[in-house]
């Protein structure tokens, strides 16, 4: 029988030895695109092009930038570890604590900072006051106590729409000195109560009916969550931020909780009271009349049934821990040690459980990314790179003979638009607040006016976008708006705000003597 010969295909990797060698691999260029990609999507560790940029930034200043003459080279150096710090924390290579680690990292490892230098921002005060507002957070939606106060809100004033918006709104105003995060407020307390009030209503999300009553109580919250988070130095954790950052450049604010209170009073107030109304004209709702939700809001109060144990110790310690936050100097009980009272409460009764402090992992990624930015901060003042960028500025600011009042409005509305490029209102304070500040302090700002009215923007542009910060992506996610008109929306009420602020919050600011 003939026996027919037929030629064997080899594999696509593997061609024949020459003179003997062995056989060598051959990759086609779709096996190498395809096994790219799939060492892509099972990637799992830090984001490429934002962490390339972020450290390229930092590298940049280091390498093509001469010291300046008179600047310790030390700080040089530092000062391109906290730009690729900053960069990171806006580029989002990792989440912002394990980013500021890395920062941390470095800054130690090339011997820039000494261990003792690093970490000693991780003892401040003010850092551990925001970590124990998380707690106390907690401890408000998991009582049921932040539920039923809104609740209560809406049965009193919930007989129309825009009811419904003021009673929401000044809910808000008196929760949030409990509860330092307006993201926790806006997703654990405003929106399940709006969403049930919206669908009652017959106004759904992802639907043209979410115009009917839906669309307008989100704005309406989102809002209102930048005007309430400046009432109370705790109502939100960058306002903290904004004061020890100010402290770093000399500006130091006495009886810190009673004058941020006393400097946003007034303004806050007439923002919270007017908001629902310009929104109301602005973006208005179908349905005006909500008969029905005071009856709702009855209804869910009765299954709630009496204030429980739990919620009524919540209740009394937060009190407690307000009062001390206001008169506590004149006991000498400073801001932070009542907040460690009022938490050991919360332990002692069983409120809270520590296991319920250990799951707060927002709190203690706030740990890590505030205590890195503050350490660093203030060793670039100590190694005096900060007074030299201010002098800098005051003489390009003089050679403008521009007049201080023109640079604080100005610079508050720069620092304000300037937030379409940040997602998020923390990173924004780290990165460009102390740079503002030192601005218009180099400009002849007074030091209070430039520090608080610069904290209090850093509040104000939360909901110019939908990624403008964490409320502001957890309301646009519920569905009840399109982006073109969260986009139309929140640019009007930006100028409705600046105006409000920079008009009579000044006026108010000269009248209790900010400058």
């Amino acid at each position: 029988m003939e026996r027919r010969l037929v030629a064997r295909k080899e594999p696509s990797w593997k061609v024949q030895a020459h003179s003997g060698s062995a056989p060598v691999p051959m990759v086609s260029a779709a096996g190498v695109k395809e096994a790219k990609k799939g060492w892509m999507e099972s990637w799992e560790g830090a984001k490429i092009v934002p962490m390339v940029a972020s450290i390229a930034i930092g590298l940049a200043l280091h390498l093509f930038c001469p010291v300046p003459v008179g600047v310790d080279p030390r700080a040089w150096k530092l000062l391109s570890i906290f730009l690729s710090t900053v960069t990171g924390l806006v580029l989002g290579p990792l989440p912002v604590g394990a980013w500021a680690f890395a920062g941390l990292t470095v800054a130690v490892a090339t011997r820039t900072l000494s261990f003792a230098e690093a970490f000693g921002a991780f003892s401040n005060e003010v850092i551990w006051l925001i970590v124990i507002s998380f707690f106390f957070a907690r401890g408000f939606i998991q009582t049921g106590l932040g539920e039923r106060v809104a609740t209560l809100f809406v049965k009193l004033y919930g007989k129309s729409t825009m009811g419904l918006a003021y009673g929401l709104t000044f809910a808000e105003a008196i929760i949030s000195p409990a509860m330092p995060s307006s993201t926790a407020r806006a997703g654990g307390v405003f929106l399940p109560i709006i969403s049930s009030l919206s669908l009652s209503n017959g106004s759904k999300p992802n639907d043209p009916s979410s115009t009917k009553m839906g669309a307008y109580l989100v704005q309406t919250q989102l809002q209102a969550a930048n005007a309430s988070s400046n009432l109370f130095l705790t109502g939100s954790a960058q306002n903290l931020l904004c004061l020890k950052l100010a402290q770093e450049l000399g500006v130091v604010v006495p009886n810190a909780w009673m004058t941020w209170l006393v400097g946003s009073i007034v303004p806050t107030f007439i923002s919270l009271a007017l908001t629902p109304f310009v929104l109301y004209k602005i973006f208005p709702p179908e349905i005006t009349d909500t008969p029905e939700a005071p009856k709702t809001a009855e209804k869910r109060l009765q299954e709630m049934g009496p204030m429980s144990t739990n919620e009524k110790i919540m209740l009394a310690t937060m009190v407690l821990a307000v009062g001390l936050w206001m008169f506590g100097d004149m006991v000498g009980i400073s801001a932070v040690v009542a907040a460690m009272m009022g938490l050991c409460t919360l332990l002692l009764t069983g409120v809270l459980k520590w296991k319920d402090c250990l799951n707060e992992t927002s709190a203690w990624d706030t740990l890590v990314w505030f205590a890195v930015l503050i350490g660093m901060s203030s060793q670039l003042k100590q190694m005096g790179l900060v007074g030299f960028l201010s002098d800098s500025v005051a003489q390009a600011l003089t050679s403008l003979s521009l007049s201080w009042p023109v640079v604080y409005v100005g610079l508050n509305v720069v620092f304000f638009y300037i937030h379409y490029l940040f997602a998020s209102q923390t990173a924004h304070v780290g990165a460009l607040y102390a740079a503002f500040t030192a601005m218009a302090l180099a400009a002849g700002v007074p030091g209070i006016l430039a520090a608080l009215s610069l904290a209090y923007t850093s509040n104000l542009f939360g909901a110019i976008t939908h990624y403008a910060s964490g409320q502001s992506a957890v309301f646009f996610g519920a569905g009840y708006q399109e982006l073109p008109s969260y986009f139309r929306v929140g640019f009007l009420m930006s100028i409705f705000y600046m105006v409000v602020w920079m008009t009579t919050g000044t006026a108010w600011w000269k009248i209790v003597g900010f400058f």
